[in-house]
């Protein structure tokens, strides 16, 4: 892993960081604060021999103080002193166990000075317990150094300074733990953040998606919060992250196949609850809103949603047509969006994927072809059913959805799977519900739409419908064959219908939307297509017929030139007034 790496978990995983942080400096203080303070007194020993005449006999004797420095250290935290020390004080509540742990004798090499400390609850006990220890130490040297035929002793010991009452505890240090306590933590959050990132196998990057998928990302869609109240976008007016998202991916579309790009599309994932109807909801409003006539089919015949998002009925749908109890054009539903219909699934077969499977689903989507321009069918997820596989070997293939931080690599790999096992195309992939925050595509994405937001908006209601215009709407329908004839007298006569453009035509309008008619729980009464009021007008015939002209892009290095107008001049007076004689 190199350094961005690091930082890229940081910043993805800071919370870890920070709550481990936090953990360690509260347990820190916490500790410092439960623990009992405890004092400490010093003393000070000088271990000296007697020293001879000559420099050799004084050498001597100073090295055979140090060794003895070394010994007496020893016996100075031993348990004998220690009880001799109790026996001094009287001191009956301790043993000489606790208060030999409580001593720490040590001596700064080559010198023969002992420093003695002892630790204790109250710092007038340490105190006591200091200096009679070292009072006793040096009775207790003296009668180990002097020979049994009563000599002098080789060695003497003096107690150079006495223990005073120390002022402060030694323990707890209250400011060096919260210190330590930060330190560790913020080591142990950043360990632990890089075994999360390490162990979490979900999808995060696209190019994890490419390479488990083997083909291209065709949308980044981020995460908006007001897409879990209005799952539909109204592009119209539109400038959020993902209405751009879309719009974007809309573009990548045209890109997969320039010579044949796909018109019927599979919207499908790994598991529910990854934003597939979602996905394919405002993937058809984005094609409708760049002239398109788009039909959403609502294909998932066990969980729908579509008609929820859209408002729209489900009574009577696809299953009604695949059961062959209801024609297409009877249950095809215009919707409050130009240029979208729906056709919602209906009732809830016993055997969907045996319906989804069948010959008539094939007739179906190929009439949905002839009629619209893109046909987008949500579909149910791969891995618990296989009914999105079957429809993607009749659509022109499928888009793929991986959700942020919760599609695994193994369950992204075996929905892929899926669909190679039936030799099902899959024309891209989708990262759904990526976070935005940090990387400013939504702040740029309003910015630009910001500042010609006022302009745009009576232009913008100029050349909206209005809605009354827009009820009544029939369904499309497929072109019908005609004699020879009949064809050079008709050739220029709009068809009824969004019929697909011709080169050098425009794009024929759709039909507009209105409410579908609930049908009766009896039997399903559907209302003929001529019953409907006729469809507005095409596009061509509202907005002209020449072709749209692209304005050109300003050039800071040939700036345009201006008309320069030669304005005759007027004379003025010498009063100053103006007058209207020539001069």
């Amino acid at each position: 892993m190199e350094v961005h790496d690091y930082l890229r978990i940081l910043q993805a995983r800071w919370k870890i960081v920070a709550v481990t942080t936090v953990v360690a400096v509260l347990a820190a203080l916490g500790v410092s604060l439960l623990t009992t303070p405890q004092y400490e007194a010093k003393t000070r020993l000088f271990v000296s021999t007697s020293s001879g005449a000559s420099v050799q006999e004084i050498y001597q004797g100073n090295l055979f103080s140090q060794q003895r420095v070394t010994s007496y250290t020893e016996l100075l935290e031993g348990t004998t002193l220690a009880q001799r020390t109790l026996d001094k004080l009287g001191l009956g509540e301790m043993s000489a166990v606790d208060l030999a742990g409580k001593v720490t004798a040590s001596s700064t090499p080559d010198t023969v000075l002992i420093d003695t400390a002892v630790t204790d609850e109250s710092p007038e006990r340490a105190r006591d317990l200091a200096n009679a220890l070292s009072d006793e130490f040096v009775v207790m040297a003296r009668e180990l150094e002097t020979p049994e035929d009563g000599g002098p002793p080789t060695a003497r010991v003096v107690v150079e300074q006495y223990a005073a009452t120390p002022s402060a505890p030694v323990t707890p240090k209250t400011t060096r733990n919260v210190a330590l306590g930060l330190a560790v933590g913020v080591l142990l959050g950043i360990a632990l953040a890089v075994l999360r990132d390490r162990l979490d196998n979900t999808i995060k990057d696209r190019n994890a998606v490419e390479e488990l998928a083997g083909t291209g990302v065709v949308g980044v869609i981020p995460l908006e919060k007001a897409r879990q109240e209005e799952p539909a976008i109204v592009f119209a007016d539109a400038n959020s992250g993902d209405a751009e998202a879309y719009r974007e991916m809309r573009t990548n579309l045209q890109f997969l196949e320039v010579d044949n790009p796909p018109r019927a599309i599979v919207i499908t994932s790994s598991l529910p609850g990854e934003g597939k109807t979602t996905t394919a909801v405002n993937l058809a409003l984005v094609l409708a809103e760049a002239g398109h006539s788009v039909v959403l089919v609502e294909a998932d015949l066990r969980r729908p949603r579509v008609t929820k998002y859209l408002g729209t009925l489900g009574d009577a749908g696809l299953s009604n047509v695949l059961a062959h109890t209801a024609s297409l054009e009877d249950v095809l539903q215009p919707t409050r969006f130009d240029g979208m219909w729906v056709l919602a699934a209906g009732g809830l077969p016993p055997n969907p994927s045996e319906l989804l499977g069948s010959a008539h689903a094939r007739e179906v989507i190929e009439d949905l072809r002839s009629r619209f321009d893109y046909v987008i069918i949500d579909a149910p997820p791969l891995l618990p059913v296989t009914d999105a596989a079957i429809l993607t070997n009749i659509a022109d293939g499928a888009l793929l959805i991986a959700r942020y931080g919760k599609t695994t690599r193994e369950q992204f790999a075996r929905a892929v799977g899926n669909l190679r096992a039936v030799n099902a195309p899959v024309l891209g992939t989708i990262l759904a519900l990526t976070p935005t925050k940090g990387r400013g595509t939504a702040y740029e994405y309003r910015y630009y739409y910001s500042s010609d937001k006022d302009g745009a908006a009576p232009a913008a209601a100029q050349t909206s419908t209005p809605a009354t215009q827009r009820v009544g709407a029939p369904a499309p329908t497929a072109p019908a064959a005609q004699p020879a004839a009949q064809a050079q007298t008709t050739a220029s006569a709009p068809v009824e219908g969004p019929a697909r453009p011709q080169n050098g035509q425009h794009h024929v309008e759709p039909p507009a939307t209105q409410a579908y008619p609930a049908p009766s729980n009896d039997a399903y009464h559907y209302r003929a297509a001529e019953q409907f009021p006729p469809a507005p007008q095409p596009a061509s015939e509202r907005y002209g017929s020449e072709p749209y002209q692209a304005p050109q892009a300003y050039s800071a290095a040939e700036p345009l030139s201006r008309p320069v107008v030669h304005a005759p001049r007027r004379p003025v007076n010498d009063s100053g007034s103006e007058s209207g004689e020539e001069r």
